[in-house]
């Protein structure tokens, strides 16, 4: 074999040698999936133990492989629900009200369509930041405002198709709360309004509390406040009218509402 012969061997060696050298480093790289051949079961239930650990990003990795892995199975049901209350605990409260939104529209009469709408309820308040505790303070935003009223209509439309569900109770007390904030908040904006002296603003504001908010206790408050208002602009035919109408019912200030009737989730 001449010179030219052993050079060329030489160099198609060595572009051998580089390219299986490389071929090495690229299968290396290739990350494989210890999943990969997992059952329908072994997925659902290693999700479940990460849920319990609090290991919200495997959860999810695991609920999503099995939906997509086994969509028509009865796991990929329940793992579309768990999927979304993982998103709630880990502060995709967003995520959760999609997801949910996609498993009742997909399964309208699931044996756990109850459960979802509760979870959506709460997702909805997004329950996590403190929302209802956040409800009567003067810079309640729109959002917030628009939350309140779609989070009591999914109560409501779980306590009218599921009325003896366990989650049922509940949701009637939510509902209950949710009422009293919204009423609260308009109550407090009059007081707001009153302490600047802006009287027609707070009589204003206290008139929604008495035609939206009639059977809670903050109406009762609304109606002295509107009193004062009219005594504050001199109009006291008004005034005294409100007056007699207090009078007659006995209304006085601070009053409670009994809310004893409501019952526990346990009862």
């Amino acid at each position: 074999m001449n010179s030219c012969n052993l050079v060329r061997l030489a160099k198609v060696s060595l572009v051998c040698a580089a390219a299986a050298l490389s071929g090495c480093s690229w299968l290396q790289s290739i990350e494989i999936d210890p999943t990969r051949d997992w059952t329908a079961n072994q997925l659902y239930t290693e999700a479940r133990s990460a849920v319990s650990e609090g290991s919200w990003d495997i959860a999810r990795d695991y609920y999503t492989k099995l939906e997509a892995r086994y969509p028509f199975g009865s796991y990929a049901q329940q793992a579309q629900i768990e999927l979304a209350y993982v998103q709630f605990k880990d502060d995709d409260a967003a995520g959760a009200v999609q997801q949910l939104d996609r498993f009742l529209r997909a399964y309208p009469n699931h044996p756990n369509s109850d459960y979802a709408l509760y979870l959506k309820a709460l997702a909805t308040l997004n329950e996590r930041d403190g929302w209802l505790a956040e409800l009567t303070t003067q810079d309640l935003s729109e959002r917030d405002s628009r939350a309140a009223r779609d989070a009591f209509d999914t109560f409501k439309e779980l306590v009218a198709r599921f009325p003896d569900s366990r989650y049922a109770p509940e949701a009637r007390r939510r509902m209950h709360e949710l009422v009293n904030a919204q009423a609260n908040h308009e109550l407090q904006t009059a007081r707001f309004y009153y302490d600047r002296k802006a009287y027609i603003a707070a009589i204003n504001r206290a008139k929604i509390v008495i035609s939206e908010f009639q059977t809670t206790a903050a109406r009762d408050d609304a109606l002295l406040l509107m009193a004062d208002c009219y005594h504050e602009l001199g109009m006291t035919d008004l005034e005294a009218d409100l007056r007699r109408v207090i009078e007659l019912n006995k209304i006085k200030p601070g009053k409670k509402e009994d809310d004893s009737w409501l019952p526990s989730l346990w009862d």
